[in-house]
């Protein structure tokens, strides 16, 4: 696993179970990565808004709604997303994102962020 090329990034963690989110962002800061949490939809999509995010990390399905609207615009920011969720049926807005089943190691999401880092890093064909 490359996770050393996490080190510095900031990963936006998006999970509203508290378990769960103190597991996922301890093994992101044990890569050397820069942790921001948000518990609820509507502090996620203020996040979102700040300069800096490598990549997201998104529980789909949040007290407050379901991480459609997040998706779309981390989309359209430019930043990779993985979505680490119970739900079988995701919405049509966060397609682009790695889907990794809970539950999981975090490990494998911390790979599943890697390996989306790296897509975006790729050159276009030419």
């Amino acid at each position: 696993m490359q996770s050393t090329s996490l080190a510095g990034r900031s990963i936006l963690i998006v999970e509203d179970e508290p378990l769960i989110a103190l597991d996922v962002c301890a093994a992101f800061e044990k890569v050397g990565a820069v942790v921001v949490v948000a518990r609820t939809l509507a502090d996620a999509i203020r996040l979102v808004e700040q300069d800096g995010l490598s990549a997201a990390v998104l529980d789909f399905g949040l007290g407050d709604g379901h991480a459609d609207a997040l998706c779309g615009r981390l989309e359209q920011r430019g930043i990779s997303f993985i979505l680490h969720s119970g739900y079988a049926h995701i919405g049509s807005a966060c397609r682009s994102g790695i889907v990794v089943p809970k539950p999981c190691n975090p490990e494998a999401l911390i790979e599943a962020v890697v390996l989306a880092l790296a897509k975006v890093a790729e050159p276009p064909c030419r």
